[in-house]
């Protein structure tokens, strides 16, 4: 008797919860792994950090910014690191108010 209630209540909630069944091979089954096509490491798209970091290194950018610089405006101390970066091969985009790249930029668009 306890056989039978045990297996009708088993049954009875098992009625409202999905099916933990898989219906499809798993990720790790010889089926699913034959059916996938496997993209080659080549052919992928390459992350970000799977390459040496390519800015400057900290000597070089403690050098840009130690310079004497207490006598310059905040746009001419912009200006001077722009251009000491550029001199080691480095872009460093920078802005201020009134600068005329905002007015090309929306000229442009």
């Amino acid at each position: 008797m306890r056989d039978a209630i045990a297996h009708i209540l088993c049954w009875v909630l098992s009625l409202p919860a999905p099916r933990t069944l898989r219906r499809t091979p798993g990720r790790h089954s010889a089926e699913y792994l034959t059916a996938v096509t496997i993209i080659p490491p080549s052919s992928r798209n390459p992350r970000p950090w799977s390459r040496p970091w390519s800015g400057p290194s900290s000597e070089d950018a403690r050098a840009v910014f130690r310079a004497d610089v207490s006598s310059l405006t905040p746009e001419q101390r912009e200006r001077r690191w722009a251009v000491a970066f550029s001199d080691i091969g480095f872009d460093y985009p920078y802005g201020y108010a009134g600068d005329h790249f905002a007015a090309k930029a929306a000229a442009a668009a």
